[in-house]
């Protein structure tokens, strides 16, 4: 008896754990494909974590919202999304609950609340690269937003259901593997 009880809990422990990184990859997987894409500006970029790996940090022009309702920081809120006539991300509305709305949305946490904005953070801030081409990569992208106007660099962004996918960051419609390639 004791020999099938602790068969069988092995077997359900070595299925979840092939199941819950499966899921997890689906989800992703099926965002790219079937959702919406939506393009993020990007602002100048602060330093790397070197403890982190090798990646970009990303800071997006889209992180506040003009509203009454604050939120205490570090809450999950709704950020719901439209896009403008260039395909730019922009926010059409943002809760602490779910909306009976059409719009995708991206799940982001508050920052604060100030001058009649509720500000939030956006959860695909980091774009990993190959290590060598990462370094050069933000400094091309910060060379961007620095040296043209308008600002050329933003991040693609699917979105399906609740799952958003950081697929590629752009300078100038050209992805910033093939900008570092090319520099």
């Amino acid at each position: 008896m004791k020999k099938a009880f602790a068969i069988t809990t092995f077997t359900l422990l070595l299925i979840a754990q092939w199941l819950v990184p499966g899921n997890m990859i689906y989800l992703q997987e099926r965002a790219i494909i079937a959702g919406t894409p939506y393009k993020f500006r990007t602002q100048p970029i602060d330093p790397s974590d070197p403890f982190r790996g090798k990646y970009i940090t990303l800071n997006y022009e889209l992180r506040s919202f003009e509203t009454k309702d604050t939120v205490n920081r570090n809450k999950d809120i709704y950020v719901y999304l439209e896009k403008d006539s260039l395909g730019f991300a922009k926010v059409s509305a943002i809760s602490e609950k779910p909306l009976d709305l059409d719009n995708d949305f991206v799940m982001a946490k508050a920052t604060g609340y100030y001058s009649g904005k509720q500000n939030f953070r956006l959860p695909f801030d980091r774009f990993y690269m190959e290590e060598s081409k990462a370094y050069d990569a933000e400094l091309a992208v910060r060379r961007t937003q620095f040296d043209s106007l308008p600002n050329n660099c933003y991040a693609l962004v699917y979105v399906e259901g609740a799952t958003a996918v950081l697929t590629d960051v752009l300078i100038d419609d050209i992805s910033i593997k093939e900008f570092v390639e090319k520099e």
